[in-house]
């Protein structure tokens, strides 16, 4: 299905008010709202088995990936089944690991992960059939042998040295010139908690603002990038909220993007340093900048209330399934408030599992089912929750390819997301990224960016 004018061609404004005026002594403190140094890695949900599959079942036919630059055609979101039924599910890949198809003929189509770690726990699980065409019982977690954990391209540096590294910067900083070079050495091989280290340990070793000597001696693009890896996550997630709504405008995509893929913890630390550090409520600003059903999608985020049990219930999956039918494709009209209801409460395994359901009761999948039902944002923020449920990765991938593809760059949304994504899942988006497009994301960085700004996002990314 096509994605119209998505991501938004518009940046984020200059990074005004970074630090805040009179508290550059102390903005921000070194350490708070940072995140454990290896993002991502959920505690696996409890032991259990999968239904065998009908002996029947094998791979899908042979479909081959999309044309260079094309956009999967309507049901062929990665991990979306396919209208009509649900496919059945190949095994856990072995070797490579995340996102290499198996080995063997008739494999086509996307690859799907075997299992990815989602809001709060273990990883979604992935049924493999209902046999005779009835939901299962509802059943506990994968075996230990199917959590696929997520992982990023930064990891933190071992044998790190704040002050070596302060060092570093000062160097690279002082006198005639600045080396660029230096800089991104340090910034794009540190995890976000040493990179808050290395901001006190400069100011106590020269008594002067680390962001503030950034901001002097850097410009555009790659001052923008390395601001963004300097601020704590939470308040970068903050930041980008706030000036999404700041000023004539909202740059909706921003509000999707950070509220509908955030786990529930995140989304609250989100809502309360929105609250200290800008002194707002982030939903009277939403109200104040959204309407209608796209307005209580967010709020309905906001909460970070989404049920994080990480058991999928086939029957309610099932029961769901036929509600969303009925509320869209099985009526003349929407009853936006049941999709409403779905979408933001359920967790995204069970979410998964009612996904293919709805396939197999409405005979299309449901991403096309919001297409045809809604339209502009609240369409791209309903579709947005099903597409993580699915296939996270893809999910940025997708906005990441979007950011680079015609003519101009979104710079601010390339930022953004190589940032945020850099410590949880950047693996894993980079080998979707390839399988979707036939491409490596490295190669269409490198063709798009040029100078410092280029070499630091491919020192970030990796090849």
């Amino acid at each position: 299905m096509s994605y119209p004018g998505y991501p938004p061609s518009g940046g984020y404004p200059a990074f005004p008010g970074y630090p805040p005026t009179g508290q550059e002594s102390v903005y921000p403190p070194a350490g708070q709202y940072s995140y454990p140094a290896v993002p991502g890695g959920y505690p696996p949900a409890g032991g259990g088995t999968y239904p065998a599959a009908p002996p029947s079942a094998g791979y899908p036919g042979t479909a081959g990936y999309p044309a260079p630059g094309g956009y999967p055609a309507p049901g062929s979101y990665p991990g979306a089944p396919q209208a009509g039924g649900m496919p059945p599910y190949p095994g856990a890949p072995t070797g490579p690991g995340f996102g290499v198809p198996p080995a063997g003929p008739g494999f086509g189509g996307y690859p799907q992960p075997p299992a990815q770690s989602y809001a709060g726990g273990g990883p979604a699980q992935i049924p493999v059939g209902y046999p005779g065409g009835q939901a299962p019982s509802p059943m506990p977690g994968p075996p230990a042998a199917m959590v696929q954990c997520t992982q990023g391209t930064i990891q933190a540096a071992p044998n790190f040295d704040a002050g070596r590294d302060a060092e570093i910067l000062r160097k690279a900083m002082k006198g005639f010139g600045t080396d660029e070079q230096a800089i991104i050495n340090v910034v794009a091989n540190r995890s976000n908690d040493q990179r808050q280290k290395i901001k006190a340990a400069f100011k106590t070793m020269y008594g002067k603002d680390l962001i503030k000597d950034l901001k002097s001696e850097l410009s555009g693009n790659v001052e923008e990038l390395i601001l963004a890896l300097f601020m704590p996550s939470t308040y970068y997630d903050a930041w980008s909220l706030r000036h999404a709504m700041k000023g004539a405008g909202t740059q909706e995509r921003v509000l999707i993007e950070i509220l509908c893929t955030r786990t529930n913890q995140e989304i609250r630390e989100i809502v309360n340093c929105y609250k200290s550090e800008f002194g707002r409520d982030i939903e009277q600003d939403i109200r104040a900048d959204t309407s209608g059903h796209f307005e209580r999608l967010l709020i309905s985020m906001c909460q970070g209330n989404r049920d994080e049990n990480q058991t999928v219930d086939y029957q309610k999956a099932q029961e769901d399934a036929q509600r969303l039918y009925q509320a869209g494709e099985g009526k003349l009209g929407t009853d936006e408030s049941c999709f409403n209801m779905v979408l933001a409460s359920r967790s995204f395994p069970q979410l998964k599992a009612t996904v293919e359901a709805y396939s197999r009761i409405a005979n299309r999948d449901l991403l096309s089912s919001i297409d045809r039902e809604f339209s502009g944002n609240v369409e791209r923020g309903l579709k947005t929750i099903v597409q993580c449920a699915l296939n996270r990765p893809a999910f940025f991938a997708e906005r990441l390819y979007y950011s680079m593809k015609g003519a101009g760059t979104d710079d601010s949304t390339l930022i953004r997301i190589i940032v945020t994504r850099s410590e949880i899942d950047l693996v894993q988006i980079k080998q979707m990224f390839t399988k979707m497009y036939q491409k490596t994301l490295a190669t269409m960085i490198a063709s798009d960016t040029s100078g410092d700004y280029r070499r630091l996002l491919l020192a970030i990314v990796g090849q």
